[in-house]
């Protein structure tokens, strides 16, 4: 009986203790599964929602330009034999900028004055057949006067004996007292024949007027010479031009002191109709140029003051925005002058304009990484606690919310957020709604 009591003794106690080694190994696989679980799961990074202020920092960089250029212009045509300047040099009044290749300027001075000689030969022309015409007129003129002063006397002596015959008729009649019809015809023939030479010499005289008349008229209008007199003018004062550049063994001096700031010609080009090179005026203080963006133009304004630092300056200096429109040649995007202090900086001078905009506070502010966006709304996504076959677990949903401030820092939001919701930042693998994470 002892012997079977102490083996019964012995049976529950290893039944005993292979009931508690049971439920070791289903705790030791109950944790290895979750572990194995837990391991697979995503694991994120959460920050939780702030209140702040959304400032705007604007910062770009431009260069200093000059308030004023002068255009340095030359003889177009001419041919340029060495450039004495580059960007960025200062000159002087009467420095000499470049040089104009001498041969060739030799060349089209002969071949001007080729064409002022031709010209001229024409004018010269002209002139010699105008006085051949005018001597011609004029002689014309005086022998159109002696014939009608010799017709003149001619019709005179017709009517004059044809009133001396009308006389003797008018004696015969009166000379015998019973005059037969035929002195009285001869009478009133000779009337007629004076009344004759008077009608006759009064239209013969008239017809030689005319003539004289006809020859007294002007010349058609012709413009020629002075058309070719007015072209010589002008060809004979641009050889002017080319030989004071001659005379200046082709050297072109700057007319005023001043830095260089643009060069639109090299060696062996010719001079253009427009500017060969532009000159800073010394006189107007500089201006910082820089361009800005459609959003950043939204914190930047006319007359808004902002920082500028140069390059080589060791402070910044507060100015004014003094110009600001659309780009022409930058849709889209703005251009900004700021007109310097005097003194301050110089053409080519790189520098940095900086505006600080403190904005608005607000309660719901989020990092740029938790914003996800899409073509038609903007969502993050946000860490929650629920029961789950093993226990407790994180889960994933998906919020959508709207932003209504941002910088580089932080984005304002509006949506279903409060002070204790966690927004997931970053993740070890892409996550979507409903996905179980870990920590």
């Amino acid at each position: 009986m002892g012997n079977e009591k102490m083996v019964g003794e012995k049976r529950k106690k290893r039944i005993i203790a292979g009931f508690f080694i049971f439920l070791g190994m289903m705790w030791l696989c109950t944790v290895i599964s979750k572990s194995i679980y837990a391991s697979k799961l995503p694991v994120v990074m959460v920050e939780g929602i702030e209140q702040k202020y959304v400032e705007h920092i604007v910062e770009v960089e431009g260069i200093v330009v000059a308030g004023d250029k002068n255009p340095v212009t030359a003889l177009s045509g001419l041919r340029i034999e060495q450039l004495f300047v580059q960007v960025g040099d200062r000159v002087e009044e009467g420095d000499v900028l470049f040089t104009i290749d001498m041969e060739d300027l030799n060349a089209m001075i002969e071949e001007k004055q080729a064409a002022i000689s031709k010209i001229q030969v024409q004018v010269d022309a002209i002139l010699a057949n105008e006085e051949l015409a005018r001597q011609r007129k004029a002689l014309e003129e005086e022998r159109a006067r002696e014939d009608y002063n010799a017709l003149a006397r001619y019709e005179d002596t017709l009517v004059g004996r044809a009133a001396e015959d009308v006389n003797q008729a008018e004696k015969d009649v009166q000379s015998h007292a019973g005059s037969d019809e035929e002195l009285k015809d001869a009478l009133q023939a000779a009337a007629y024949a004076e009344a004759d030479a008077k009608w006759n010499r009064e239209n013969t005289m008239k017809d030689a007027e005319r003539k004289v008349e006809d020859i007294l008229l002007p010349e058609n209008e012709d413009a020629s010479l002075e058309t070719y007199q007015i072209e010589l003018a002008d060809m004979r004062d641009d050889l002017a031009l080319f030989q004071e550049v001659k005379n200046a063994d082709g050297q072109i001096t700057a007319a005023q002191g001043g830095l260089i700031t643009d060069i639109y010609v090299s060696v062996g080009s010719r001079v253009p109709d427009s500017a060969v090179l532009l000159l800073a005026n010394d006189s107007v203080p500089c201006q910082f140029k820089t361009m800005l963006s459609k959003e950043q133009k939204s914190y930047v304004g006319l007359n808004d003051k902002v920082s500028l630092k140069l390059d080589g300056s060791s402070k910044e200096t507060d100015v004014n925005v003094d110009y600001l429109a659309e780009s022409e040649t930058a849709p889209g995007n703005y251009e900004v002058y700021i007109n310097l202090p005097e003194g301050m900086g110089m053409p080519g001078l790189s520098g940095v304009m900086k505006h600080t905009e403190t904005g608005e506070k607000h309660h719901c502010c989020i990092s740029p990484a938790a914003l996800h966006e899409e073509q038609t709304r903007t969502y993050v996504y946000v860490v929650k606690e629920r029961e789950g076959i093993l226990g407790m677990e994180y889960y994933v949903e998906e919020v959508n919310v709207k932003v209504i401030d941002k910088n580089e820092n932080w984005v304002a939001v509006e949506g279903a957020l409060d002070g204790e919701s966690q927004v997931i930042v970053s993740s070890t693998i892409a996550v979507q709604n409903g996905d179980i994470v870990r920590f």
